[in-house]
């Protein structure tokens, strides 16, 4: 249930990228830098239930941080195929340059496990209320207003009272059809320049916060759309958990950069005024996608 009040905070977010050792002993002056530097006050642990770990068949993890919060029953099919164990065996068969990397069972006929909505709502944006958001200052192409909530890069519409998730580099969206709104069986992740063209005209589930370069280094299908010709050509998937069902030591621990924060703001700053030496000139701004909410493993969180 949403409440009803909205608090708008006027200076926005931050990026994700690995934290590395300041390179000078003044202030921070680059984003890295100001990760590398940030309080553990400036940080909040992911739910280990909001974690979906894919592990592919040929090795190597893939893994997704869910967003309830924007759409909570297409996430919880999600968390459903998931425990039912619904892609083990599943795939990897639609590779779009600059575009898309899709996974599922590829329209077979696998039943779903009890519970799941097979037609979900349209959850193509949420209510504003009961979001405290912080407001990128800077122009948006797609909606009136960009910014940040609970740790999510969102647009968002103050006139309208609503808001939706963007689709960014590594975002994770539900495939469906024409006139279906998908069920959260076949998933996609972005991998390449933002398609805002796709807001709020597909549900977006969460966001790839470690393995994205598993998938964006995938060789490219050759079809219409990006699909693979051949099923032989399709990326196996050896087992998709949630983190929660993992024994404890093996559970991964993620964090994301509290994007209420004043260090979340400073990061902001520094994103959209680069002053570090090869800068010449600052650019006074920056787009949604291009200020990424910083995500890292948490200090002690190594999976096991």
């Amino acid at each position: 249930m949403w409440l009803k009040r909205v608090m708008i905070i006027p200076l926005l977010l931050a990026a994700a990228q690995a934290a590395a050792p300041p390179a000078h002993s003044g202030p921070p002056r680059t984003p890295t830098e100001l990760i590398a530097a940030a309080p553990a006050s400036a940080w909040r642990e992911i739910p280990a239930d909001d974690l979906m770990v894919i592990e592919l068949k040929g090795g190597g993890l893939v893994i997704v941080q869910l967003a309830p919060a924007f759409a909570p029953v297409h996430v919880a099919n999600i968390k459903a195929l998931a425990r039912a164990s619904y892609w083990d065996g599943a795939a990897i068969y639609r590779v779009q340059d600059n575009y898309v990397a899709q996974w599922g069972n590829n329209e077979s006929e696998k039943p779903f496990p009890a519970g799941v909505v097979a037609n979900p709502p349209a959850e193509y944006h949420r209510s504003l209320a009961g979001l405290q958001v912080r407001e990128l200052p800077y122009r948006d192409g797609y909606e009136p207003k960009a910014g940040y909530a609970l740790g999510w890069p969102m647009a968002y519409d103050p006139q309208a009272g609503t808001a939706n998730l963007v689709h960014c580099y590594a975002t994770v969206g539900v495939g469906r059809g024409l006139t279906d709104t998908g069920s959260g069986g076949e998933l996609y992740a972005i991998i390449g320049n933002a398609p805002r063209q796709l807001d709020r005209n597909i549900a977006i589930v969460g966001r790839v916060v470690e393995g994205i370069e598993r998938l964006s280094s995938l060789p490219r299908g050759t079809e219409a759309l990006g699909f693979y010709k051949e099923r032989s050509m399709d990326v196996p998937i050896a087992s998709v958990r949630l983190a929660s069902q993992l024994p404890p030591a093996q559970q991964p621990r993620f964090e994301y950069m509290d994007t209420a924060g004043a260090t979340f703001g400073d990061y902001v700053r520094l994103r959209a005024n680069r002053k570090d030496d090869f800068y010449i000139r600052p650019a006074g701004g920056v787009e949604i996608c291009n200020a990424p909410v910083p995500v890292r493993r948490k200090p002690g969180g190594e999976r096991g």
